[in-house]
């Protein structure tokens, strides 16, 4: 008999790792693989950028993902103005944009070196 009970727990134990290992129903598939990161670019033809990035990201998250991106823009340049004045997200060196989605939600991050016009 105790040959029998400790037979039934083995198989009650692998039942329950493989239930456990499975994918949840109606879970969400895995996100598919994001393309390699580009390779680090030098500064724009003419101008100069700051020795370290910068990291912009709106308040809390938005109903639309291009709000996102504009919510992080514009924090990301705000940072950028506090080094320099003539910052702008068209002459970024090393640009990079990541969002994270919430359900229906997302958040976006800006991130890159602050460039500027080299004084002449």
């Amino acid at each position: 008999m105790p040959k029998i009970a400790s037979i039934s727990q083995v198989i009650l134990s692998v039942a329950v790792l493989a239930v456990m290992g499975a994918p949840a129903l109606g879970a969400e598939p895995p996100p598919a693989a994001q393309p390699a990161p580009a390779a680090p670019s030098g500064p724009p033809k003419g101008f100069e950028c700051h020795d370290k990035s910068l990291t912009g990201s709106g308040a809390g998250f938005k109903s639309s993902q291009e709000e996102s991106e504009e919510a992080a823009k514009v924090n990301w340049l705000e940072k950028a103005k506090a080094i320099y004045p003539d910052a702008d997200w068209a002459t970024v060196k090393d640009p990079l944009m990541q969002c994270v989605k919430q359900g229906l939600y997302s958040k976006c991050f800006a991130m890159g070196f602050p460039c500027h016009p080299k004084p002449q």
